[in-house]
Order: structure tokens, then C-alpha cells, then sequence
């Protein structure tokens, strides 16, 4: 598995081949490639914890708490025998490198937590799809106040029309379909997801942060830490079932979803501007969505299908404008 070394980047002014983000830095189309791999991956997430509800294992906070203990358990040995970690690195404010690993850490417990309630109460398609699509919404948002990012021309069609997408799915369905609960736990997972984006958004920028390796793992250990509580409150083993049911859908969920996917996509996220890199996880709802269908017997209603293209359709709108080689932040 590769990871950046070096995440002191700036994506908004590519080299002279238009690949990279600057000298020396992970190449730009490996970033846009570890990101599209991570929102494959992170849509099969919620069909496995699906799979564990209806084996009636575990809730949704012990399930965040196993998967980052056990991701950060698989990652640990990797961390410590990377080349990357011997090589002398420039000093960086202890205060700044705790505030990234527990802001992360926390944003990323939100996140995963609150979608996964998010599933269980309001269905896998409907969940992923309001929380990936609140997420650029957020994250654009965040980009312009906390880092300066331009949002560009395309930027408030295309936030117009993601806001026009949800209130279509959202109340064009009829009661019963989109439970108001779920919605508002798949809009925190969102809000939890911007953070950590733009959290190693700003790690690239100012190079004040750690490599892909120790950020993900810090994190997973900060999100064990706050998740332990609610969990041992929920319960920390499988209730019923056979164990197996529980434990084998876990296990991919750590090891593929979590300990692979998780460094690639902060290693892309670094070089890969915070509003692109979160459009690029819309390849997450689009294969929850077929997993519900196809899987899980969901059913998508037609409000909900327009709402998911307009959606989508304006967030692809703003990925392809922020994405152009050549195109230059505006001026306010």
C-alpha cells in the first residue's frame, strides 16, 4: 500500500506536467485514484453493517468502536515498519499535531456513527445518499470560511442545486419512506465528515500535520477512545445470532473499509482540493445504492431517484469546474 511521504502540498497550483501538486508530492491523478478506491469501498460499509443489524449483533456505537480499534490494530505494524518513519522529518508545535489527531479522531467518530444510526433508522440507500450528499455542501462551506478556497462560479449553482436534490428526497416521499431521525443523523454524519476533510485539507496546505499512516492511525485511536463509552453503555459483544454473522461482516469492515481505505483517501485528500476531494466520495452513495437495490431488497421511490440526480448532478457539476487543469481560484 502507498501512502504520501510528503503532504506539504498545494493542490491549486499544479507543476508544469499538471499531475502533480508540487514537487516532490504525491502525483495528482494517484490522489484523484486512491480517493475514487476509497468511495468504492466505503459504499460497500453500510450493506455490511445492514447485514450485522439483521443478524442482530451490535448498534451502531459498538460497531464505531470495533472498527476503529481493530482498523488501528491492523494498521499499527504497518505504521511502525514504513521507511517513512526513520527518515528525518522537520519539527512540527506538539499542541498543533494533538489538535489534528483529536479533531480528526472526533469528526471521523461523528461521522461513521451517525451514518450508521443513519442506516438503521432510515434505510442504507436514503442514509448514504443524504449524508455524501450534505458532505460537499458542508465541506465547500468550511473550505471558503476556515481555508480561504475559492467556491468558483460553479460553486452556488451547484451548492443550490444539492440543497434542491435533498428537499426533494426528503419531502417528495411519502411518511413513512424517509424517517425525519435518520435524516438528521445522516446530516450529522455529514457535518463529522467535513471536519476530517478539511482537517487533512489544511494538513496538506501547511504541512504542519503528519504523514497519511500516523494521521489515520492517531485518529482511529481518538475515535476508539470517545467511542468506548456509549459502547460498553450499548454493549460491546453481539447480543443473538450466531457470532459468525457478526464477526465475518466486522472483520471486512476493519480490515478493507477501514485500515486500506482510510490512509489512501487521506493521502489523496492531501493534494486534492477539500470540495473536489469530497465530490469524488459521491461514488460512495451512487454504490450504496445499487448494494440496497440489488442486496438488500430496498426499494427506491421516484422521489427518491430525482432527488439523488439532481443531487449528484450538481456536486459532478462543481467536481468538473474545480477539476479543470488549468482553472484558477477567483477573486472575491
Amino acid at each position: 500500500m502507498q501512502t504520501s511521504q510528503h503532504l506539504a502540498v498545494d493542490a491549486d497550483a499544479p507543476g508544469r506536467d499538471g499531475n502533480r501538486a508540487s514537487a516532490g508530492s504525491l502525483p495528482l491523478r494517484r490522489g484523484f485514484a486512491f480517493l475514487a478506491f476509497a468511495g468504492l469501498t466505503w459504499g460497500t460499509t453500510g450493506a455490511a453493517v445492514e447485514v450485522i443489524y439483521r443478524a442482530g449483533g451490535l448498534g451502531p456505537m459498538a460497531i464505531s468502536f470495533w472498527r476503529f480499534l481493530a482498523g488501528a490494530a491492523l494498521l499499527l505494524p504497518a505504521w511502525a515498519l514504513r521507511p517513512s518513519r526513520k527518515a528525518p522529518r522537520a519539527p512540527r508545535p506538539p499542541g498543533r499535531r494533538a489538535l489534528l489527531a483529536a479533531g480528526t479522531g472526533a469528526g471521523l467518530a461523528v461521522f461513521q456513527t451517525a451514518y450508521f444510526t443513519a442506516v438503521r433508522d432510515t434505510g442504507l440507500a436514503v442514509g448514504t445518499i443524504v449524508t455524501l450528499g450534505a458532505a460537499p455542501v458542508f465541506t465547500a462551506a468550511g473550505g471558503r470560511l476556515f481555508l480561504g478556497e475559492r467556491i468558483g462560479r460553479a460553486g452556488v449553482p451547484a451548492i443550490a442545486g444539492a440543497l434542491a436534490g435533498l428537499t426533494v428526497l426528503v419531502l417528495g416521499n411519502q411518511p413513512g419512506v424517509v424517517h425525519p431521525g435518520g435524516v438528521g443523523a445522516a446530516l450529522l454524519s455529514a457535518a463529522g465528515y467535513a471536519v476530517s476533510n478539511l482537517l487533512g485539507r489544511w494538513t496538506g496546505r501547511h504541512g504542519t500535520g503528519e504523514d497519511a499512516f500516523t494521521l489515520t492511525l492517531w485518529s482511529f485511536l481518538v475515535g476508539a477512545a470517545v467511542m468506548l463509552p456509549p459502547a460498553l453503555h450499548e454493549g460491546l459483544l453481539p447480543q443473538g445470532g450466531d457470532f459468525s454473522e457478526t464477526a465475518l461482516p466486522m472483520l471486512y469492515i476493519a480490515a478493507v473499509t477501514t485500515a486500506l481505505a482510510y490512509p489512501l483517501y487521506f493521502a489523496g485528500v492531501a493534494v486534492v482540493r477539500a470540495a473536489t476531494a469530497s465530490v469524488m466520495m459521491l461514488l460512495e452513495p451512487v454504490s450504496a445504492a445499487v448494494l440496497a437495490v440489488l442486496v438488500l431488497d430496498e426499494q427506491l421511490t421516484t422521489a427518491t431517484v430525482a432527488g439523488t440526480v439532481i443531487l449528484l448532478g450538481a456536486i459532478a457539476a462543481l467536481a468538473l469546474a474545480e477539476s479543470r487543469p488549468h482553472a484558477r481560484p477567483e477573486t472575491p
